[in-house]
C-alpha cells in the first residue's frame, strides 16, 4: 500500500523512477504512482527535480497534460507522485502495432502540438518529447507526460544539462553548455511527425506537400530556422493539411530515354511547384556522353567535358557536366544557381554514397542533418549547408549508387535564391542514368 492505494503492478521503469499502477478500493479508481528510484534517493538535486515535476503538473492542471493528484513521501524518504493513469497506452505502443492511417496521424500530430502548446504558454520546455511520453485516455485524448526533464524558461537561460532521447533530441541539446527554449520542443514535434508520416525514409502516400515543408522547417538544424513555438507549429500544420494546390500551367519537353511521359510530366509539375506557376521546365539536359540526364528549369543550359581528375579504365574522363542558367559562371559567381553532375565507377568501387558525401564537407557553413532522398531509381544520401560565408550561400551534396552497377552518381546543387532544399529534392527526382 502507498497511502490509500493498493499497488497492482509495475507499469514502467526508467533511470530515475519507477511507475506503478495503484487502485483506490474506496473510490474504485486507478492511478499511476511514480516513485523516485532508490539509488537516487540521497541525491538532493535529483530529489528536487523530481518534486519540480510534481509542482509543474499540479500548476498546469490541463486536460492535455498528465495531472498530479497528490505528492507524498514513502517511509524511507523517497518522494512519489500520484498521477492520472493513461489506461490506453502510449504512442510508442500504437506505432509498434503498425502504421497509423495518414488522416488519423495528421490529426494526432496536431493534438500533440496543442498539448505542447499548453507547456509553452506556461513558460515550460519539455525537452524530451518521444512516443513513449505521449499517452492516451480513450482513443483520441492525448496526454503529454514525463516532465522530469522540463524546466521553466527562466531557468533554461543559463547552463543546462545534456538531456534528451537520441532521434528526437534537438542538435543544441548535444552540448552541455547549450541554451534550450521552445524551439527545442518544435524540433521534437517535427521528429514525431516524421515518425508518424514516413516509412523507409520517405513520406507516406496521402501526406500533403505542405505538411512535408512544415516538418522540414521544424527539424531545421539551427533553432532560428524553426517555428518559434508549438502554437506556430500547430498553425502551420493546420495550413499544410488543408491547403489546396494551385492549378499550374506548364510546358515540358521530355525524351523517352529519361522516363515515361506520365512520370516526366509529374516531375515537371513538382519542379514548377517549387519555382512558381509561370515557370517552364525543359529536359532532359544531358552530358556529352549521353549517360547523365536531368530535368531542369527553363533557361538552364548544359556544358562540360567530363569529370576533372576522375578517369575511366580507358583513360577518358568520367561523365560529368554542369547545368545552370550560365554554366560558365558556375564556379566564379556565388549567386549563380545550378548543379554539377558526375558518374564514376572508380569512386563506387572505393566508397559508399554516404562516405563520399561525408568527405564533401563545407567549412564556414551551417550543416543540415544528413538525410536520404528516394527517387524512382536511386536512393540519394544528401547533406545540406546553409548560411555559408564563402561561395554559394546554400549548397547540397548528394550521392547515390546508380542502378545496374553504372557507378556512383554525384550531384552538387546550388538552389535558386529562396528555393532551398525543396528544390534539391525535386532536381534529384529528375536525375536519370542511361
Amino acid at each position: 500500500m502507498i497511502g490509500p492505494y493498493r499497488i497492482e503492478r509495475l507499469l514502467g521503469a526508467g533511470s530515475f523512477a519507477t511507475v506503478w499502477l495503484g487502485h483506490d478500493p474506496v473510490l474504485d479508481a486507478y492511478v499511476a504512482i511514480k516513485i523516485l528510484a532508490e539509488n537516487w534517493s540521497h541525491d538532493l538535486r535529483v530529489r528536487e527535480r523530481f518534486r519540480d515535476e510534481g509542482r509543474l503538473l499540479w500548476r498546469l492542471d490541463d486536460e492535455r497534460v498528465v495531472r498530479v493528484h497528490t505528492v507524498g513521501e514513502l517511509a524511507d524518504g523517497r518522494p512519489y507522485l500520484v498521477m492520472t493513469w493513461a489506461e490506453d497506452g502510449s504512442l510508442r505502443d500504437r506505432l509498434e502495432a503498425g502504421p497509423i492511417p495518414v488522416p488519423a496521424a495528421l490529426a494526432l500530430l496536431g493534438e500533440i502540438a496543442m498539448g505542447v502548446r499548453v507547456l509553452h504558454d506556461n513558460g515550460i520546455v519539455h525537452r524530451d518529447l518521444t512516443p513513449g511520453n505521449i499517452l492516451f485516455r480513450g482513443r483520441d485524448r492525448v496526454l503529454i507526460a514525463d516532465l522530469g526533464l522540463a524546466k521553466a524558461l527562466a531557468a533554461a537561460s543559463g547552463l543546462t544539462a545534456r538531456a534528451g532521447t537520441p532521434g528526437f533530441m534537438a542538435p543544441e541539446q548535444d552540448s552541455p553548455g547549450a541554451v534550450v527554449d521552445r524551439r527545442t520542443d518544435v524540433y521534437a514535434l517535427g521528429r514525431l511527425g516524421e515518425r508518424l508520416l514516413t516509412t523507409g525514409g520517405r513520406l507516406r502516400p496521402g501526406v500533403p506537400d505542405g505538411v512535408a515543408e512544415v516538418l522540414r522547417t521544424a527539424t531545421a538544424h539551427r533553432p532560428v530556422d524553426r517555428f518559434p513555438d508549438a502554437a506556430a507549429f500547430a498553425a502551420a500544420l493546420d495550413r499544410g493539411r488543408t491547403a489546396t494546390p494551385a492549378r499550374r500551367h506548364y510546358r515540358v519537353l521530355c525524351g523517352r530515354v529519361l522516363c515515361g511521359r506520365v512520370l516526366c510530366g509529374a516531375l515537371a509539375v513538382a519542379l514548377i511547384a517549387v519555382l512558381g506557376a509561370d515557370a517552364t521546365v525543359v529536359g532532359p539536359l544531358t552530358d556529352p556522353t549521353g549517360h547523365l540526364r536531368v530535368l531542369a528549369p527553363a533557361g538552364w543550359r548544359a556544358d562540360g567535358a567530363g569529370w576533372e581528375g576522375q578517369r575511366e579504365a580507358g583513360g577518358d574522363r568520367d561523365p560529368a557536366y554542369v547545368v545552370a542558367p550560365d554554366p560558365g559562371r558556375w564556379l566564379s559567381d556565388p549567386a549563380m544557381p545550378g548543379a554539377f553532375l558526375g558518374l564514376s565507377r572508380g569512386i563506387a568501387a572505393q566508397s559508399t554514397a554516404a562516405e563520399f558525401v561525408a568527405g564533401r564537407h563545407h567549412a564556414g557553413c551551417t550543416a543540415v542533418p544528413v538525410r536520404v532522398v528516394h527517387t524512382s531509381t536511386m536512393d540519394f544520401t544528401v547533406a545540406g549547408y546553409r548560411a555559408c560565408r564563402d561561395g554559394k550561400p546554400v549548397v547540397a551534396e548528394a550521392a547515390a549508387l546508380a542502378p545496374g552497377a553504372a557507378g556512383l552518381v554525384y550531384v552538387q546543387v546550388a538552389p535558386p535564391a529562396n528555393d532551398g532544399l525543396r528544390f534539391v529534392d525535386t532536381l534529384l527526382a529528375g536525375v536519370a542514368i542511361r
